[in-house]
């Protein structure tokens, strides 16, 4: 949530700061759509490493289990080489996107409102496996 918050924050800023560079094209313009799909499965990749060091920091400090410390910074380069990969993206294609959709702040706050719609959709559907 934290880098969510993040997030938005930089794309708030990029966007009063932007109108200077309204020509520029990324080098492979994703569309609306493969924005929406792949900025959903970064929110999803982003909780889940802030998931797994909430659950590391909240351990009991009675807990005598041996548990290595997590590379956060290693985890998250996998995750994302993995999301690339699955896109057939590079970080640089995403990147030029999403300097590209924030200097089209309403597209790109269209695109933000579909993410956040398709998270709380996920997050309201029974898990497979839950019982009904």
């Amino acid at each position: 949530m934290k880098r969510l918050v993040i997030v938005l924050i930089c794309f708030v800023l990029a966007t009063a700061c932007g109108g200077k560079d309204k020509g520029f094209k990324p080098e492979r313009l994703l569309n609306e759509e493969e924005m929406i799909t792949i900025m959903t499965d970064v929110q999803i990749l982003e909780a889940d490493i802030n998931y797994q060091k909430m659950q590391e920091r909240e351990r009991d400090p009675d807990d005598t289990t041996k548990v290595e410390p997590k590379d956060y910074a290693k985890m998250s380069r996998e995750y994302y080489n993995q999301l690339f990969e699955h896109y057939g993206i590079t970080d640089s294609i995403l990147e030029q996107n999403m300097r590209y959709y924030t200097e089209r702040p309403e597209v790109l706050e269209k695109i933000m409102d579909s993410v956040m719609n398709r998270l709380i959709k996920m997050q309201s559907e029974p898990r497979r496996g839950d019982s009904q």
